[in-house]
């Protein structure tokens, strides 16, 4: 399909997709020593590539985005913040705020998935 609209919402789902996985490491690593949250940023970027804050691509060769659907997550270590003195930074509770977050969000871009397919479903038979 050509509308960038379904692009854009696979490359948010994805993002949805991965930052449960990193929320799912980042509890299940709760108590290793030394380890440092992983965080998945998508929206921020999308939103500097829309503001035209972002760096723009102009060649094959450079850094940066040609449209909105060029914009995918990426995984970073939250690495300024300690809790524990064995050097881990995983809060409990800001990972399972963060997983119910991310649960909404998710739901949000499934719902708007389904009534895009059911509009294009509703042109096509009728």
């Amino acid at each position: 399909m050509s509308d960038p609209t379904y692009n854009l919402m696979k490359n948010a789902l994805d993002a949805a997709s991965m930052r449960q996985e990193m929320i799912s490491s980042n509890i299940a690593n709760v108590n290793t020593d030394g380890y440092k949250v992983n965080k998945v940023a998508f929206e921020s970027i999308l939103e500097n590539v829309s503001n035209g804050t972002a760096l723009n691509k102009t060649d094959d060769l450079h850094m940066g985005f040609e449209s909105l659907t060029d914009v995918t997550p990426v995984v970073s270590k939250r690495t300024n913040t300690s809790v524990k003195e064995n050097g881990n930074n995983v809060d409990i509770d800001i990972e399972m705020a963060e997983e119910a977050s991310n649960s909404i969000y998710y739901n949000g871009l499934v719902t708007q998935l389904n009534a895009k397919y059911a509009m294009l479903r509703s042109v096509i038979t009728k």
